[in-house]
């Protein structure tokens, strides 16, 4: 199985624009801060995780530092959703991801690994989103914000 996109919602909540743009300024500092602290570095008290993607379009190495929830016991592979704050539609990142699964990275304790990204779905996909929200409270909210099915990817290194 790969990463399957979903149809994108009609409503949504989003980040404001304002949000957006200063996460952008900012994204630069925050990878060098995650470099810097590894895993000790939290958002809203979740462990993050540095993703690098190909573009869908560009080509280019992008990267994004996103949640990230544990994989059961496995040590090897991350669980990360595709909420994009609760909007209609998509993260860029997570449509890289699908358009080119073969090129996608995570960046944990100082090393880079190739990983493969999959879809999670039925009964899987929700008992991994029940998981996610209970560990985070605040992403329970999402699904109430918009129609889409907020995508649950799990991320596995290649060995």
């Amino acid at each position: 199985m790969t990463v399957r996109v979903t149809p994108k919602g009609t409503r949504g909540t989003g980040f404001p624009r304002l949000m957006r743009g200063l996460m952008r300024l900012g994204a630069g500092w925050m990878v060098r801060r995650y470099r810097s602290r590894g895993t000790a570095l939290r958002i809203n008290g979740q462990p993050l995780l540095l993703v690098t993607t190909v573009g869908a379009r560009s080509g280019a190495r992008r990267q994004v530092l996103l949640s990230r929830f544990p994989d059961g016991e496995a040590t090897t592979s991350w669980i990360v959703t595709a909420t994009a704050g609760g909007s209609a539609v998509h993260p860029a990142w997570f449509l890289n991801m699908a358009r080119n699964p073969d090129n996608v990275w995570v960046e944990t304790d100082g090393r880079e690994i190739r990983v493969r990204p999959e879809s999670l779905e039925g009964a899987e996909r929700d008992a991994a989103w029940e998981r996610i929200v209970s560990r985070a409270p605040s992403f329970g909210s999402y699904p109430r914000v918009t129609d889409r099915l907020i995508p649950v990817v799990r991320l596995s290194a290649i060995e």
